[in-house]
């Protein structure tokens, strides 16, 4: 339960006061007609008013969907805030939207706009709850990436995510570009100084990310200090472009300059402020012991599951699962000879077999980038199977930067632009090769790329016609990693690995280890699990190496229930194309199923249903 407050703080009082006014008068975003005729039109209008009001306080994300140009020129100049007075507009931007959908009818939205209605109103919902706790913010309900409780860890924070974002996101095509780029340079300084005085204000209230993770996150920051300036990838960056495109202006001192005197000495500040503030962190791994933990972790996995699941629910489901794969992996193994030990030994056997491991060089590393582009197109050959959408969904596969692999998650996508200028990106982390085992590379390719991430996202560029730019900016991690881990066993289903056991073999690995998330993550925020027996659940239970199960823990640590959306998601999806075919018996058709997912746009577990229902009944009067 969320705790009850005795007195409203100033952000609470400043989100009641314009939350009252929206109702009244709903400025920008507009009140929707009385008239029946007219709620379609007035819903539309609605939500696209939020998502002005979103992107203004998204202009990181209007960049990465290419929308920072014409009336959102200004937004390119631009970084995401940090502040308190940003945690305000967000939460007074989600009672303006839930005192907007109240004035519209929802009966009289047809039936993908009631779903529509439906998801908007649970992101606002969630967001205002979230708002009350120390660690809250509305604007994670807007967030696939789950919560981040504390402002700097080994993957949060401005020196993890701004530099890069720069470099591969940040489009340079003019001088105008260019001066937009050292714009956000010098802002980047500015979102440094704001995290520091979150820091500071969290530290003065006992809340501190674990000794191990400031530990970690000191060293990146450290190191990223010691760089020198001529080298560091903000200045090389905007150097390399500017001179491609003969761009006349001095934008080398520029850069040097706005680092110099702008950004170390805020980098100089933090590292002192976060040096000072975790001095005595202590090792405990869960958010239990922040204030209102309990509470605050029902609502992250509120947020990273969207069910009312229990903490005790999810770790029970993931146990279960976690035994029944494990007995599929044991049959897989037993096929191949390998009948000595646990099914975790026998799989971490594996990890250090010199048949399933790349070099640990450049050119290995190379070597593994074109197995991942092997698999890409085995995968796209079984799309038309998949899918009757017709996505072009571009795909590029890279390393994580070598900058920022000490703290960046081990395969990660970023979604391409809606303008199609730059295309999907799937970042592989090759820190080592060895935490990439050839066996396990495909069910990562389906998951990262196709027909997961890369494809759920190219209906949301490719055909964004379709659906309300709100979706662009929103997103349900139970769903979108749901419809991924689901993308998996597609092509599992498709007979993919009928000649690549091992194949198979890393794709029950990675359906077993989501399992074990739910185990895990649970166990570290609810059941009082230290970090080295989270770990060591990881390793037994998976077979995964060593420091594959660190990394993976230490993302749970920072970023509580996000973990578990995963698994719930995925057995969702799973119940609900059970649902469909006993419904729809020979009128069952894959790939319009699939399809029915994409084309919801990403959508809370507790709406999906409604969804699914919908493509029955369709289906049944076709």
């Amino acid at each position: 339960m969320n705790r009850i407050p005795t007195q409203l703080d100033r952000r609470e009082m400043l989100a009641l006061t314009l939350a009252a006014a929206a109702t009244a008068a709903l400025p920008r975003s507009g009140a929707a007609a009385d008239a029946p005729g007219a709620a379609a039109s007035g819903f539309a209008t609605l939500l696209a008013g939020f998502a002005e009001d979103i992107l203004r306080l998204k202009p990181e994300t209007a960049t990465s969907l290419g929308l920072d140009r014409g009336a959102h020129r200004a937004l390119k100049s631009q970084l995401d805030e940090n502040s308190t007075d940003t945690d305000e507009r967000w939460s007074s931007l989600v009672h303006v939207m839930l005192a907007g959908l109240r004035k519209i009818d929802r009966a009289q939205l047809t039936p993908l706009d009631q779903l529509r209605y439906d998801t908007v109103k649970y992101a606002a919902t969630v967001g205002a709850e979230g708002s009350w706790f120390v660690c809250g913010r509305a604007e994670a309900a807007f967030n696939n990436n789950g919560i981040a409780p504390f402002p700097v860890t080994q993957q949060d924070g401005a020196v993890s995510g701004v530099p890069e974002f720069l470099d591969s996101q940040h489009q340079i095509a003019d001088a105008g570009d260019a001066e937009a780029y050292l714009a956000r340079v010098v802002a980047f300084a500015g979102r440094i100084d704001e995290e520091n005085t979150r820091i500071a204000a969290q530290a003065a209230k006992g809340v501190m990310p674990p000794a191990f993770i400031a530990s970690n996150a000191l060293g990146i920051l450290t190191q990223y200090r010691r760089t020198p300036i001529a080298q560091q990838k903000l200045v090389t960056s905007l150097v390399t472009r500017a001179g491609a495109l003969g761009l006349k202006g001095d934008w080398e001192n520029r850069v040097t300059q706005a680092v110099r005197k702008q950004v170390y000495p805020a980098l100089d500040r933090q590292i002192a402020a976060f040096a000072k503030a975790t001095e005595h962190a202590p090792d405990t791994a869960g958010v239990d012991r922040l204030p209102d933990g309990e509470a605050y972790y029902r609502w992250a996995l509120k947020l990273g599951t969207t069910t009312d699941m229990s903490p005790e629910e999810i770790h029970a489901v993931g146990l279960e699962q976690n035994r029944a794969i494990q007995s599929r992996m044991d049959a897989v193994l037993k096929a191949q000879g390998m009948t000595q030990g646990s099914v975790g030994e026998r799989v971490l056997s594996l990890s250090s077999d010199p048949r399933q491991l790349f070099a640990d060089t450049d050119e290995g590393r190379a070597q593994l980038i074109d197995y991942c582009n092997e698999r890409v197109a085995a995968n796209r050959a079984l799309m038309p199977k998949l899918s009757h959408l017709a996505l072009k969904a571009p795909l590029r596969v890279r390393r994580v930067p070598a900058d920022i692999q000490d703290g960046a998650p081990l395969g990660y996508m970023n979604g391409a632009s809606i303008d199609g200028v730059r295309p999907a990106t799937y970042y592989i982390n090759l820190k080592s090769t060895s935490l990439w085992p050839k066996y396990q590379i495909p069910s990562l390719t389906a998951h990262e790329g196709l027909p997961g991430h890369a494809w759920q996202g190219a209906y949301l560029t490719e055909l964004s016609g379709e659906i309300p730019l709100i979706f662009q900016l929103m997103g349900f991690n139970a769903f979108i990693e749901g419809w991924a881990l689901y993308a998996e066993q597609t092509v599992d289903e498709l007979g993919i690995y009928a000649n690549d056991p091992f194949g198979q073999l890393g794709y029950l690995q990675a359906q077993q280890y989501r399992a074990c998330r739910l185990v895990i993550d649970t166990g570290i925020h609810a059941m009082k699990w230290t970090r080295e027996q989270a770990i060591q659940f990881m390793v037994t239970e998976t077979g995964k190496a060593r420091d594959f199960a660190t990394s993976e823990i230490d993302r749970y640590c920072v970023s509580p229930g996000q973990a578990c959306g995963y698994k719930v998601g995925h057995n969702e999806i799973l119940l609900q194309r059970e649902r469909a075919k006993a419904a729809l018996g020979e009128r069952f058709d894959l790939a319009a199923f699939n399809d029915a997912l994409v084309r919801t746009g990403g959508v809370p577990l507790g709406v999906l249903g409604t969804a699914i229902d919908q493509f029955i009944a369709g289906n049944r009067a076709s």
